[in-house]
């Protein structure tokens, strides 16, 4: 799958953002987006890179599936568990 961010020509470079929103049980994450990017944010989101489309559109549902029925207990917890979970995943595939 994908890989963290890449100065390689060929590997398309993203841009990963989601909605944190409370909720009566916690905070969840989801609506998750990758934008294409030359100029990757991690203090606002997490850069990764994929070698295709296809590839970041199959981080992307795994996202949703394995952070949807998620709670955290403040912002920053969330923020830290996907950007760690991402960055992991992404390059374990690498």
């Amino acid at each position: 799958m994908g890989r963290g961010f890449s100065r390689d020509p060929e590997i398309m470079n993203y841009q990963l953002v989601w909605k944190t929103l409370p909720g009566l049980r916690g905070m969840s994450c989801s609506d998750f987006r990758a934008t294409p990017t030359d100029a990757p944010n991690n203090e606002q989101g997490v850069a990764f890179a994929c070698a295709a489309p296809a590839e970041c559109e199959a981080l992307l549902n795994e996202l949703e599936t394995h952070f949807g029925p998620q709670r955290f207990s403040n912002n920053a917890t969330a923020f830290e568990t996907v950007k760690t979970y991402v960055l992991e995943r992404t390059k374990a595939q690498a």
